[in-house]
């Protein structure tokens, strides 16, 4: 009975992810990931603005924030100079957890972590896994709709700070 409410649970929150992320113009245009599957995408805000919202479409999406680490204060801590650099997990667990079902080793990949930073010549980015490149990496291979869905609530969250 359980098992039942989950997955009924864990299709509902899918589909609805689904349509959100569907309803965001260009959310998964022109994403082109590296060889090494990082997307990186470029905002139009400062870093703060742009972790403000991105957690705020996270929170939007009914998305579980796990935790936002300042880089750049822990390096400071250490001693060492770095540059604005925000790190945010967050995830949907009836998703994320179906890849580690598949793999645990994809719980390396889960929850997703999306990293705000500023470049030296002050653009701000928005990096991310490629939810394409993650199946390959661990073998996955009866997962690909919601590796798919995966990829483009990414997309569309990241999408929420390149518009002005």
């Amino acid at each position: 009975m359980f098992n039942c409410l989950a997955q009924t649970c864990s299709a509902a929150l899918l589909a609805f992810a689904l349509f959100v992320s569907s309803t965001t113009p260009g959310a998964a245009e022109g994403i082109k990931p590296t060889a090494s599957g990082i997307i990186a995408v470029k905002s139009a805000h400062g870093v703060e603005e742009t972790v403000d919202r991105l957690k705020k479409d996270i929170a939007a999406k009914g998305i579980t924030f796990f935790q936002e680490i300042d880089q750049q204060a822990l390096a400071a801590k250490a001693g060492i100079a770095l540059g604005p650099s925000t790190l945010l997990i967050f995830g949907n667990p009836p998703l994320g957890t179906q890849f580690i079902a598949a793999n645990p080793q994809a719980g390396l990949d889960w929850p997703v972590r999306m990293l705000v930073y500023r470049d030296a010549a002050g653009a701000v980015w928005i990096a991310y896994s490629d939810f394409d490149w993650i199946p390959k990496r661990h073998g996955i291979t009866t997962r690909d709709a919601q590796f798919h869905m995966a990829s483009e609530v990414a997309a569309s969250i990241a999408a929420s700070a390149q518009k002005r």
